[in-house]
């Protein structure tokens, strides 16, 4: 069984890692057990870049908010 990729520290990190899967996809460079293990990877990074999303849009909206009193 294959170790999971640890956590990109970054939102770059792990969209430049998304692309990166993307393109291999739409270049048929993967067969289909890459494919499985790449699309897992994928949904991984794109929950890591939706919460790091989320926690941003929180912590600018605290701002806003607090600039506003």
């Amino acid at each position: 069984m294959k170790a999971a990729t640890p956590s990109p520290e970054k939102y770059e990190q792990a969209l430049k890692k998304l692309e990166t899967i993307v393109r291999q996809m739409e270049d048929d460079q993967l067969d289909v057990d890459q494919m499985t293990e790449q699309l897992k990877e994928a949904l991984r990074l794109i929950q890591f870049c939706r919460d790091r999303l989320t926690k941003t849009d929180e912590e600018i909206q605290r701002i806003l908010s607090a600039s506003e009193k």
